[in-house]
């Protein structure tokens, strides 16, 4: 009898440990300030912190008010990601006019020993979360032969639209350098809300160059990713906001001009 009640007390006491475990892991939840339409619009100025942004999650990407670079964050670390290709730790009081983060709880992870472009990486992804209705987060760590970036120079007011100024964006490429890559995979039905289907930045291993990624070449190194269900956005109150067309008959090209 005394056996048969210690193996119940071990049962329920490992049932208590999970239930802990689960309430204190963060949940897998995506959170977003402003709309990638506002952007587009040429809202480039938000009222969210880099601090902020770090209490809604330990990963992901944006941009900077003024449209000054692009922000890659992970591991609790947030960068900003410069016109001259340069990269530089965010200042916490640094604002954001559009950023996606998560606390990054990847559930599947694969190691590549051999070259993998681009399209390829995205096809593995596919073929482990198969529905484009489910958002994914994604990080490469390891070396690549090659990764083309871009970004977006700083603006100043009066400020055009997005697609105005990404006629002039400089672009980089950094060959045979190990780094880090961030991204999301996004359902087709998030367009303008966000940006459909992937959206990455890139960032060198010795935190000193990167953008946002327009191809890239991975020779070797470990991909880790994972399924997110749920989407909190936080939407603006300031007059450029109130004020934007949010709805333009060409939205779906023009989000997919500046982002591919």
């Amino acid at each position: 009898m005394s056996n048969f009640v210690t193996d119940c007390s071990c049962e329920d006491q490992l049932k208590d440990t999970v239930q802990k475990l689960r309430k204190n892991m963060p949940e897998s939840v995506m959170y977003q300030t402003s709309l990638m339409s506002a952007l587009l619009s040429g809202v480039y100025d938000g009222e969210t912190r880099i601090a902020d942004l770090l209490r809604k999650g330990d990963f992901g990407l944006g941009t900077f008010n003024q449209l000054d670079g692009e922000l890659i964050a992970f591991d609790s670390n947030v960068y900003q990601l410069r016109a001259d290709g340069s990269a530089r730790p965010a200042d916490p009081d640094q604002k954001t006019p559009f950023a996606v983060m998560t606390f990054f709880q990847p559930q599947h992870k694969h190691v590549f020993e051999r070259a993998v472009q681009r399209d390829a990486l995205h096809q593995l992804i596919d073929s482990e979360i198969t529905s484009d209705n489910q958002f994914c987060a994604l990080r490469v760590s390891g070396h690549f032969s090659s990764v083309q970036t871009r970004t977006v120079p700083c603006q100043c007011r009066p400020y055009r639209s997005m697609p105005e100024v990404l006629g002039n964006q400089p672009i980089f490429e950094f060959t045979h350098r190990h780094g880090e890559l961030i991204g999301f995979r996004t359902p087709q039905y998030m367009q303008g809300i966000n940006v459909a289907g992937y959206h990455e930045h890139f960032i060198t291993d010795d935190r000193t160059g990167g953008g946002h990624i327009l191809d890239y070449v991975l020779e070797q190194g470990t991909l880790t990713f994972g399924a997110i269900s749920k989407l909190v956005i936080d939407l603006p109150e300031n007059a450029d906001f109130l004020n934007a067309n949010l709805t333009p008959e060409n939205l779906d090209d023009a989000i997919r001009s500046v982002e591919s």
